[in-house]
């Protein structure tokens, strides 16, 4: 069973002290490949590194997020832009609009979102979409620059079955994680009702461990819990579910 995790903050400072270790775990647990979002160029060097440790399991993203879209985003994005050209990434993400944090930088996050979306297609390279409080905002940036060569990953997908329909309408695939498990998560009442050609799987680590692990540091490995809480939903095997959302990632990052 080849499982894939869409999304995993392997360089993150959360794991510092045994990182190898935790990769191995997934690695041992059937998790043969790893996406690596960006944050800014902060992490770069990090992302590297980690690529050359673990060159067969580790694909990198390009791109800068959100939350550090800040007033010196230009030169963040002339960073972007400088990576892209030098060498292959399987991705631009993670990218988008985050309005939990800090709203006064809307602006600015939708000028650096909308000019991602064009490294993109100029690379021919899926998105990640970093989503938090801004499915609308979003939806506009995505309707004024949809095209057929514009495609990716709802990163994260929270919102309602209308939201998850109108994502997957813009040739996005939906990223289902720790959420899934949860009580108040929702998504799992109408999950099921998405065909699983859309989906894949992630954990996000370190952030937004399943359930039991829910509050604490997440991890690869657990995304195996991910994958039981859809084989329940789906009611099929989860060697299927994990066969199905891996072929969707290849699809998507062009492996």
């Amino acid at each position: 069973m080849i499982i894939t995790d869409t999304h995993t903050h392997l360089y993150s400072e959360a794991f510092v002290e045994d990182r190898k270790e935790m990769i191995q775990r997934a690695i041992d647990a059937g998790v043969s490949r790893f996406f690596i979002p960006a944050i800014d160029s902060s992490y770069t060097k990090a992302m590297l590194e980690l690529e050359a440790d673990f060159p067969k399991n580790i694909f990198l993203m390009m791109g800068l997020h959100p939350t550090s879209v800040k007033e010196n985003y230009q030169e963040e994005l002339l960073h972007v832009e400088e990576m892209l050209a030098k060498r292959h990434f399987y991705a631009i993400g993670e990218i988008g609009i985050d309005l939990y944090w800090d709203t006064s930088t809307l602006e600015i996050q939708k000028k650096a979102f909308k000019r991602q979306i064009q490294l993109a297609k100029k690379y021919k390279l899926p998105i990640v979409i970093h989503c938090r409080d801004a499915f609308d905002e979003i939806f506009d940036v995505l309707e004024e620059e949809k095209s057929d060569n514009l495609f990716g990953i709802f990163h994260c997908f929270t919102g309602t079955l209308e939201q998850a329909k109108r994502a997957i309408s813009f040739n996005m695939k939906l990223g289902i994680g720790g959420v899934v498990t949860f009580k108040n998560g929702k998504i799992d009442q109408f999950i099921n009702q998405i065909d699983l050609k859309h989906i894949v799987l992630e954990t996000d680590s370190p952030y937004l461990a399943p359930k039991p692990y829910r509050g604490k540091r997440n991890e690869s490995s657990y995304i195996i819990k991910v994958l039981e809480k859809l084989s329940e939903l789906y009611l099929l095997p989860q060697e299927k579910i994990a066969e199905i959302t891996t072929q969707n990632s290849k699809d998507v990052f062009n492996i």
